[in-house]
């Protein structure tokens, strides 16, 4: 059986592990997973979709428009008290070069006045996957959640210290491996993808 290469929309080795570990789950030996850095491809992708889905296709069809099967994805938070902010911009929220703390610090701030029962929030991940032939999906996986009002947990990343989850009565920063896989956002949407990825490749005998 030939082997298949797939490229992932990145140059973050761990995002790029993540996706060899879902194929290998699915025991699809056949097929090696790259980055971009890896077929040289250093061109900037202009993300300037306002939606998670959109800037995930932008992402996935980069990389099919060189002549691979490409994956991409996009992931944020959105808090319902702030009509969905930080959303797309949840990487930069307090501006460009700054950290997860300062956006932490960030949302912490714009929230100080909102009760606990307000503080609703979903963490949202789209996973998109474009061919060289022009064909496309896009999958959405969601966490429901709350902000706390301050930090808890010293894992994860991101906002994962203030995002707290009712069915473990934890933050995601607090959660074992296990644990957060089995209810994120991204957790949902590679099992959404990976569904429709078989399905795609079997209708067109690409493996």
């Amino acid at each position: 059986m030939k082997t298949v290469k797939i490229l992932i929309a990145t140059n973050n080795k761990n995002k790029a592990r993540e996706f060899s570990e879902i194929f290998g789950k699915e025991n699809f030996n056949n097929i090696e997973t790259l980055m971009l850095s890896d077929i040289g491809f250093f061109d900037e992708i202009v993300e300037d979709a306002d939606t998670f889905e959109g800037n995930s296709l932008i992402k996935a069809r980069a990389g099919a428009s060189v002549g691979y099967t490409c994956i991409g994805d996009d992931s944020g938070l959105m808090v319902d008290a702030l009509d969905g902010e930080p959303g797309i911009y949840s990487a930069r929220y307090a501006g460009c070069g700054h950290d997860d703390s300062a956006n932490n610090r960030k949302l912490l701030a714009r929230m100080k006045d909102v009760p606990i029962d307000k503080r609703t929030a979903k963490f949202v991940c789209c996973i998109s996957c474009a061919f060289p032939n022009g064909d496309s999906f896009t999958v959405r996986g969601e966490c429901n959640g709350r902000i706390l009002f301050k930090e808890q947990g010293k894992g994860g990343f991101g906002y994962d210290p203030l995002f707290y989850v009712d069915k473990y009565a934890k933050t995601f920063a607090e959660l074992s491996s296990d644990e957060k896989n089995s209810v994120s956002h991204r957790g949902r949407a590679a099992e959404l993808f990976i569904k429709k990825f078989i399905e795609y490749i079997k209708e067109n005998n690409i493996c």
